[in-house]
């Protein structure tokens, strides 16, 4: 089976019913995706597919064929880090990090669609990925920083 991941062609065992997730750590070293939960609820998994953000542990290869998939390591533009990445290094955003690259994903895909969301926007778009460390406060503000190093041209 043929996947696109980052712009890059991967050849990978056909088995359709395989979650992307063990895909994407397992077999191509792309550990930066994180198993959390398991059931798609923590979204610690989430990767872009088609530019949506996208629980890669509830998602079977057979749905991905042919689609454009992006993980956390190719959200950056080579050493250009995306404002999303910018923002949360800058406001020291992680604490444990294990969820931070799908609150990342998941703030890029938000952005991706609404470059200037509302404080409320960002909230109902950010509510269903889990911090166990409780950084929500910080999180908050660097999907909102990103979003002004949009606006000024950081992408």
């Amino acid at each position: 089976m043929e996947l696109t991941i980052n712009g890059q062609q991967y050849t990978v065992a056909d088995e359709p019913a395989r979650p992307l997730l063990y895909v994407l750590r397992d077999e191509l070293g792309l550990t930066g995706t994180k198993f959390g939960c398991g059931a798609g609820i923590c979204g610690a998994c989430t990767v872009h597919v088609n530019g949506k953000a996208t629980r890669s542990c509830q998602t079977m290869l057979a749905t991905v064929a042919g689609a454009q998939i992006t993980t956390i390591e190719g959200l950056a533009d080579g050493e250009r880090l995306h404002p999303v990445q910018q923002a949360f290094l800058e406001l020291q955003t992680p604490q444990c990090g294990w969820c931070m690259s799908g609150q990342m994903m998941t703030a890029a895909a938000l952005l991706a669609e609404n470059p200037n969301p509302t404080h409320e926007e960002m909230i109902a778009a950010m509510r269903y990925n889990y911090c166990r460390c409780g950084a929500y406060a910080r999180i908050a503000r660097a999907v909102m920083r990103a979003a002004e190093l949009m606006k000024e041209g950081a992408v």
